[in-house]
């Protein structure tokens, strides 16, 4: 059996890391007013994984908001650079978001939806490989 990719990433000074020892579940860009105010961006590229793959280090400074579906997103930056890496919080949730720009191999990002795109401004560009959603997918399965 071949052995999962890795996939790794963290902020800008470094002093906040991930791991992933396993594909990812989802990987996308989210265009909601909540990741564009987050990122100072058109939009956040995102990754998901299951938390039992994933390894976290360092100290994060969380802030949660109310998100789309009325849960409080919680999103992780380095309080030391400020750099902005993973949603949801550690030894609760059962997965987790990273975002794509903290990856280490930005190669490695293979993005396949746009999500949350009614409401996007104009100069967001949306890539024509990505499957297109006003809202949050249906779920797969």
């Amino acid at each position: 059996m071949a052995e999962a990719m890795r996939y790794s990433g963290g902020c800008l000074c470094g002093a906040l890391r991930w791991e992933a020892r396993a594909e990812p579940l989802y990987q996308g860009h989210c265009y909601c007013a909540d990741c564009r105010k987050a990122s100072g961006s058109g939009f956040v590229p995102y990754m998901g994984f299951a938390a039992d793959t994933l390894t976290i280090t360092g100290e994060t400074l969380s802030y949660g908001s109310p998100s789309a579906n009325g849960n409080i997103a919680l999103r992780n930056s380095c309080p030391r650079c400020g750099g902005l890496v993973f949603g949801g919080e550690r030894g609760v949730s059962e997965e987790f978001t990273i975002y794509a720009g903290s990856l280490d191999d930005p190669e490695q990002f293979q993005p396949n939806a746009a999500i949350f795109i009614q409401g996007k401004p104009d100069w967001a560009a949306i890539p024509s490989r990505l499957a297109v959603f006003d809202r949050m997918p249906p779920e797969a399965g």
